[in-house]
């Protein structure tokens, strides 16, 4: 790998790492050790599977309709300010004469995204745009059956494509990339895309000001261990000259976790950038994010994986579902417009009332603060973990896998001749289990003979697939907790 090929490189270890392990593989030291990628956590740029098999679906089967939640590509840092606070502290620092050349050469490196990057604070990339073409290319080709034409009154008719975002421009962007991608492999689709106010309520419900885990102290007492074990100190000391400098002018945790942030993020910025700041700073982009020492990357991920798991996960420490609701008016909706598409393609069937355009998929564009509840509420084996001890989280649950950017939701339709629709979930492109009960192996028949004696083979497909009245008995259930 080339040193500026950053985004590219991360992108393809990433890929690899995650096809190797199942979905919810326990993660050790020496693996993020070889992979300190994934300590980016929420800005791992999109692991993109390749040559993915999938579990064959039962005899006659078709996918007809795509249910998804996908979260924004890849994007510049969120905060302008804090851009240009790396700026200003270390210009600041540079004129006191404070500075190593180590220092010097983030000076340069910090003006460049102070200048270029911080007036694009939370845009969508092209690695991000990138993402959702490569995310839909293969959504068409894996499914492809879902977006051909179809006989509709004895005429040819494209199925129709919905497509929600976020009122947040990186997610309109995702959409248009996505949709512009699905319309390049089949032009005859018209979409309807559809963003406003209105709609964020099942597209982004999370509010980040109704959530304050700061005085909850089984919480505080385990995350504190960890954030313990962040020490900044060796850092700032290849970045700054003088240590009494230091204590008195510079905010030692902020500057460490702002510059870590940005720092890994630059996997995800597109090469002008990168080329720019390798100009300005004389060593190659990635360079910065390479001034943290592997152990420091761990330690420090440790704590903001716990923070996410916490908010918005399945934290017994917490013991509560303010984080998990956020995520319940999505999957309404998800249950909602499922049922509406099952109906109109039933209506359009020989027995039925005439022209209906069926429905091809229903897309949805936001956020990882919906998305990661999303998968914890519907109880994916890739979000469920229950821990208390902290300092273990990281062997069961791990924000990276949830929340990468672009990170999908996709659930896969399938229809037979006078048989049950058909639910398979891929999440991030993988199959998944669900927890969802058969209904004819109902769990409180008396014995296992009379649950083994049912026709099971007839009624109870395997993993991954699932009945949709079972999914959706399982998680209407769900939403009345």
């Amino acid at each position: 790998m080339k040193k500026l090929d950053f985004a590219k490189g991360i992108f393809v270890l990433a890929a690899g790492f995650f096809l190797a392990a199942p979905v919810n593989a326990q993660v050790i030291d020496a693996e993020l050790a070889k992979h300190p990628e994934f300590t980016s956590s929420n800005y791992l740029a999109y692991p993109e599977p390749a040559n993915t098999k999938y579990t064959k679906a039962p005899a006659g089967y078709k996918p007809f309709y795509i249910s998804h939640y996908g979260r924004h590509g890849s994007r510049y840092h969120h905060d302008s300010d804090e851009y240009k606070y790396l700026y200003k502290t270390l210009s600041k620092a540079d004129s006191a004469g404070k500075l190593t050349e180590i220092g010097k050469q983030a000076l340069a490196y910090a003006k460049v995204l102070a200048t270029e990057a911080a007036p694009r604070k939370g845009d969508l990339t092209q690695v991000g745009v990138k993402q959702h073409e490569g995310i839909a290319k293969r959504m068409y080709k894996n499914f492809s059956e879902v977006f051909k034409n179809v006989n509709v009154a004895g005429k040819k008719v494209t199925p129709h494509v919905k497509a929600y975002a976020s009122t947040s421009g990186r997610c309109i962007v995702s959409m248009a990339a996505f949709i512009g991608e699905l319309r390049s492999l089949n032009p005859k689709i018209k979409p309807e895309l559809i963003s406003g106010k209105s709609y964020m309520k099942f597209i982004s419900a999370f509010d980040w000001g109704k959530l304050d885990y700061s005085k909850v102290k089984t919480y505080t007492d385990e995350s504190d261990k960890l954030w313990q074990q962040v020490n900044p100190q060796p850092f700032l000391k290849k970045i700054f000259a003088d240590s009494s400098y230091v204590a008195k002018n510079i905010e030692a945790d902020k500057f460490y976790n702002r510059f870590f942030e940005i720092a890994t993020s630059l996997q995800g910025m597109d090469k002008p950038l990168l080329d720019k700041i390798a100009q300005a700073a004389q060593v190659p982009a990635d360079s910065f994010v390479n001034l943290f020492t592997t152990e420091e990357k761990i330690a420090r991920w440790k704590a903001q994986n716990a923070w996410w798991y916490s908010l918005e996960g399945t934290s017994p420490l917490i013991n509560r579902p303010d984080g998990l609701n956020f995520a319940k008016p999505t999957l309404q909706n998800i249950l909602e417009e499922a049922d509406e598409a099952i109906a109109i393609d039933t209506a359009r069937s020989p027995a039925g009332s005439g022209p209906i355009t069926p429905i091809a998929a229903t897309l949805r564009f936001g956020h990882d603060a919906t998305l990661l509840p999303l998968a914890a509420l519907m109880q994916l084996p890739i979000a469920n973990a229950k821990v208390s001890d902290l300092s273990k989280l990281h062997e069961q649950w791990n924000d990276f896998r949830i929340i990468p950017m672009a990170a999908n939701l996709q659930m896969v339709f399938y229809k037979a001749n006078n048989k049950p629709v058909l639910v398979k979930i891929l999440y991030n492109e993988i199959e998944q289990t669900l927890p969802v009960p058969c209904g004819i192996t109902d769990e409180r028949r008396e014995t296992k003979d009379e649950r083994t004696n049912l026709k099971v083979s007839q009624n109870c497909p395997a993993a991954p697939y699932y009945r949709w009245d079972d999914i959706r008995n399982f998680y209407s259930a769900l939403l009345k907790n």
